[in-house]
Protein backbone atom coordinates (compact mmCIF):
# COMPACT_ATOMS: atom_id res chain seq x y z
CA UNK A 1 0.00 0.00 0.00
CA UNK A 2 1.34 3.34 -1.39
CA UNK A 3 1.78 6.46 1.24
CA UNK A 4 2.41 9.94 0.71
CA UNK A 5 3.70 12.92 2.13
CA UNK A 6 2.24 16.42 0.60
CA UNK A 7 2.37 19.92 1.10
CA UNK A 8 -1.26 22.10 1.00
CA UNK A 9 -1.90 25.71 0.75
CA UNK A 10 -4.36 27.94 1.10
CA UNK A 11 -5.96 29.67 -1.67
CA UNK A 12 -3.51 32.88 -1.18
CA UNK A 13 -0.41 30.42 -0.72
CA UNK A 14 0.40 31.81 2.41
CA UNK A 15 0.33 28.81 4.54
CA UNK A 16 1.98 25.26 4.06
CA UNK A 17 0.76 22.10 6.03
CA UNK A 18 2.54 19.17 5.85
CA UNK A 19 0.84 15.88 6.22
CA UNK A 20 0.68 11.72 5.58
CA UNK A 21 -1.90 9.69 4.04
CA UNK A 22 -2.69 6.51 2.02
CA UNK A 23 -5.64 7.91 0.48
CA UNK A 24 -4.18 11.16 -0.78
CA UNK A 25 -7.77 11.88 -3.16
CA UNK A 26 -10.00 11.15 0.07
CA UNK A 27 -7.25 13.31 2.14
CA UNK A 28 -7.36 16.16 0.40
CA UNK A 29 -11.32 15.57 0.54
CA UNK A 30 -11.05 15.91 4.09
CA UNK A 31 -9.22 18.73 3.91
CA UNK A 32 -11.88 21.29 1.92
CA UNK A 33 -14.40 19.51 3.60
CA UNK A 34 -13.16 21.02 7.34
CA UNK A 35 -11.83 24.33 5.51
CA UNK A 36 -12.86 27.09 8.07
CA UNK A 37 -12.41 24.58 10.88
CA UNK A 38 -10.85 25.54 13.92
CA UNK A 39 -10.23 22.17 15.48
CA UNK A 40 -7.51 21.43 12.88
CA UNK A 41 -4.44 23.73 11.82
CA UNK A 42 -5.31 22.83 7.65
CA UNK A 43 -9.15 23.52 8.50
CA UNK A 44 -8.20 26.85 10.11
CA UNK A 45 -5.70 28.22 7.50
CA UNK A 46 -7.86 26.80 4.37
CA UNK A 47 -4.87 24.25 3.17
CA UNK A 48 -6.57 22.27 0.79
CA UNK A 49 -4.69 23.10 -2.09
CA UNK A 50 -2.09 20.22 -3.08
CA UNK A 51 1.19 21.67 -3.96
CA UNK A 52 3.71 18.40 -3.70
CA UNK A 53 3.78 14.66 -3.01
CA UNK A 54 6.21 11.84 -2.56
CA UNK A 55 5.36 8.60 -2.64
CA UNK A 56 6.70 5.38 -0.62
CA UNK A 57 5.73 2.12 -0.10
CA UNK A 58 7.45 1.89 3.35
CA UNK A 59 5.11 3.62 6.32
CA UNK A 60 8.46 3.79 8.49
CA UNK A 61 10.09 5.71 5.77
CA UNK A 62 6.90 8.04 4.98
CA UNK A 63 6.48 8.79 8.48
CA UNK A 64 10.16 9.53 9.16
CA UNK A 65 9.73 12.28 6.03
CA UNK A 66 7.08 13.95 6.87
CA UNK A 67 8.66 14.64 9.99
CA UNK A 68 11.31 15.77 8.65
CA UNK A 69 10.00 18.15 6.23
CA UNK A 70 8.18 19.77 9.05
CA UNK A 71 11.31 20.34 10.95
CA UNK A 72 12.48 22.21 7.59
CA UNK A 73 12.44 26.69 7.62
CA UNK A 74 10.05 27.97 5.38
CA UNK A 75 12.36 28.71 3.00
CA UNK A 76 13.25 24.98 2.56
CA UNK A 77 10.03 23.72 2.10
CA UNK A 78 9.59 26.65 -0.63
CA UNK A 79 12.97 25.46 -2.92
CA UNK A 80 11.09 21.86 -2.87
CA UNK A 81 8.02 22.42 -3.62
CA UNK A 82 9.84 24.85 -7.15
CA UNK A 83 12.13 21.21 -7.89
CA UNK A 84 8.47 19.70 -8.66
CA UNK A 85 6.03 22.58 -9.27
CA UNK A 86 7.79 25.71 -9.98
CA UNK A 87 4.70 27.41 -10.88
CA UNK A 88 3.15 26.24 -7.80
CA UNK A 89 0.50 24.77 -9.57
CA UNK A 90 -2.72 23.41 -7.79
CA UNK A 91 -2.36 19.70 -8.20
CA UNK A 92 -5.29 16.99 -8.79
CA UNK A 93 -3.94 13.98 -6.77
Amino acid sequence: MPYYVYITTNPAKAVLYIGITNNIKSRLAQHYINRGSKDTFAGKYYCYNLLYVEEYFDSKAAIAREKELKGWTRAKKEALIVTENPQWNFLEP
